[in-house]
């Protein structure tokens, strides 16, 4: 069982996340609203996923809480966001994006497919509508040595 942070300022969409990811049987390790209260429970619980929004209730970003977590290894970032081009302008750290607002079963395929970025290295389409794998994920894959 993949055990899932979830960081949204809007504990209505947090809730409706945790209860689709639980119905499809991971494990929430836990809700954030901030980057520093994300980052605790980061720290904590280790998770194997994370589901990122990019503006927080703190003025914080998301990417700020992927950028002190990757150091964790082997966490695969999701942002959840109305604001998609605030993710692909930068050199964000984490591995895709789904633009708000989407269906249950496009953030479970969203999730599958950055669990196998993850432990492949690489994203297999079909994507879900408003799905972009990020720059920084697409240019670690292509560095990433072929075993």
């Amino acid at each position: 069982m993949l055990k899932v942070l979830i960081v949204d300022d809007d504990l209505m969409i947090a809730d409706m996340i945790e209860e689709i990811l639980v119905g499809d049987g991971y494990e929430v390790c836990g809700i954030a609203r901030t980057v520093a209260e994300a980052v605790a429970l980061g720290r904590a619980h280790k998770p194997d996923l994370a589901v990122i929004d990019l503006r927080l209730a703190d003025g914080g970003l998301g990417t700020e809480i992927a950028t002190q977590l990757v150091t964790l290894g082997g966490l695969g970032v999701l942002y959840a966001t109305g604001n998609i081009s605030g993710v692909m302008v930068g050199e964000a750290a984490g591995h895709a994006c789904i633009v708000k607002p989407y269906s249950a079963a496009d953030l479970l395929l969203s999730l599958k497919i950055v669990a196998e970025m993850v432990a492949n290295g690489t994203a297999s389409p079909p994507y879900p509508r408003g799905f972009q794998v990020l720059p920084s994920a697409a240019m670690a894959s292509r560095e990433a040595p072929r075993g």
